[in-house]
C-alpha cells in the first residue's frame, strides 16, 4: 500500500507583539483595568504573539459586525495562507502543478469563493485538483485534515497540500469580566502553516521526512460545553471551562495508548511530543495523563511563549519545532484539542 510522508513544512506569521506591550496598550482598557484580566495575561504562558490586525484597530474590533469580520478575514488569510504553502513547496521540492488535493483548514474566516480557490489561482494549481474546506472545527482541525489528506495521497499516489490558517485577531469581543474571556483574549494569536505530503515508502527525499502512520480520535460528548465556538453577530466568542485540563487528562491516556498498541508500540518508545499548546494548564494536564516527564514538552512550551495559540496551525507550528531539531530517534505523536469535548492524536514514524 502506498503511503504518505511529510515532505516539507512552511509557516507564514503576521507581525508580533509583545505580551506586555499589547496588555499595557490595548487590552487594559478593553478589560477596564481588571487585575483578574492583568494575571491571565501575566500566566497565560505567551511572551509574545502575531496579529494580523494592527494593534490600532483592536480597540474598535469587538464592535465590528461578523459581516466586517468575514471581509477582513478574506482580505488578509489568503496572501499568509500562500506565502506558507509556497514555503512548503519549496521544502519539499515539490511544483504547484503536481498538487493533487489543496486541504484548509480554519475556523476564524469564510466566503466563497474562499481561501482555497484563491490559492488555487495564485500557486497555481491544475484545473483539476481537488479542494477540501475543513471549517469551524477549532483547534485540533488540523490532525483530522491531516488523515484526510493522507487518506487522499495513499489513494491516489499524488502529493496534496495541507494548510491552517487561522486569524483569531479578528475576534476579539466586548469588554467583560468573565475570567474565561481574560484567558481566550491572553492566549490566542494568528499564524498560517502548511505541510507537503507525497507518496512513497522507498528512498527519495522525501524518505527522510516522517510518514503518517495513523490517527485517532476520542470525544467527551458529556462534556461538550466545555469547549464552544460560537458564531454571533459580533464575531466568533470562545467559551472555555476552567475543568477543560482536568477532562483533557483523563482522555488523553487512554487516546495515546489505544493508537500506539494498534501498531505494536507503548509511551516510551515516542521520540517526539508535538502537543497543541492550549495553554500552561493544559500542558500540565497532558503531561500528568501521559506521565511525561518535565522537559518533554518544551517544544509546545516554547511555540506557546513565541507564538500565542494559533488553533489548528499551532499543532504544526510545534511539529515544526520538533523537526528543527534534527530528524526524531523513533516515532511522534501529535495531539490536538477542541470543542467536542474532542482529543485526536496521530502517529507518524520514519
Amino acid at each position: 500500500m502506498v503511503s504518505a510522508r511529510i515532505a516539507g513544512i512552511g509557516t507564514a506569521l503576521p507581525p508580533q507583539f509583545e505580551q506586555q506591550w499589547l496588555w499595557d496598550n490595548v487590552f487594559r482598557g478593553h478589560f477596564g483595568g481588571s487585575r483578574v484580566a492583568g494575571r491571565m495575561f501575566d500566566t497565560a504562558g505567551v511572551a509574545r504573539r502575531h496579529s494580523s490586525t494592527p494593534p490600532y484597530e483592536l480597540a474598535d474590533a469587538a464592535g465590528w459586525s461578523t459581516e466586517e469580520r468575514m471581509r477582513r478575514y478574506a482580505e488578509r488569510a489568503p496572501a499568509l495562507g500562500l506565502r506558507a504553502v509556497r514555503g512548503a513547496l519549496a521544502a519539499a521540492g515539490t511544483d504547484p502543478d503536481e498538487i493533487g488535493l489543496l486541504a484548509v483548514a480554519t475556523c476564524t474566516g469564510y466566503g466563497t469563493p474562499g481561501t482555497d480557490i484563491e490559492l488555487a489561482g495564485s500557486l497555481p494549481l491544475r484545473a483539476d485538483a481537488r479542494r477540501l474546506l475543513v471549517g469551524h472545527m477549532g483547534c485540533h482541525a488540523a490532525i483530522p485534515a491531516l488523515g484526510a489528506v493522507t487518506d487522499y495521497v495513499a489513494a491516489h499516489d499524488r502529493p496534496a497540500v495541507l494548510l491552517c490558517v487561522e486569524l483569531t485577531s479578528l475576534h476579539v469581543q466586548p469588554g467583560t469580566r468573565d475570567i474565561d474571556q481574560a484567558v481566550v483574549h491572553a492566549l490566542f494569536s494568528d499564524a498560517a502553516a502548511a505541510l507537503v505530503l507525497r507518496p512513497g515508502d522507498g528512498p527519495g527525499p522525501e524518505s527522510s521526512r516522517l510518514r503518517v502512520v495513523d490517527v485517532a480520535a476520542r470525544t467527551d460528548t458529556a462534556r461538550r460545553g466545555h469547549m464552544t465556538w460560537r458564531v454571533t453577530d459580533l464575531g466568533f466568542r470562545m467559551g472555555l471551562s476552567p475543568e477543560v485540563p482536568e477532562a483533557l487528562s483523563e482522555h488523553v491516556g487512554p487516546l495515546v495508548k489505544d493508537l500506539l498498541a494498534r501498531h505494536g508500540l507503548d509511551r516510551s518508545q515516542v521520540a517526539g511530543w508535538a502537543v497543541h499548546p492550549g495553554g500552561p494548564r493544559v500542558l500540565d494536564a497532558v503531561a500528568a495523563g501521559l506521565d511525561l516527564g518535565p522537559d518533554v514538552l518544551d517544544p509546545s512550551r516554547r511555540v506557546l511563549a513565541e507564538h500565542g495559540n494559533c488553533s489548528s496551525a499551532t499543532v504544526l507550528l510545534v511539529l515544526d519545532e520538533i523537526l528543527r531539531a534534527g530528524p526524531p530517534a523513533g516515532p511522534v505523536v501529535m495531539l490536538a484539542f477542541g470543542p467536542g469535548l474532542t482529543l485526536y492524536a496521530a502517529l507518524l514514524d520514519t
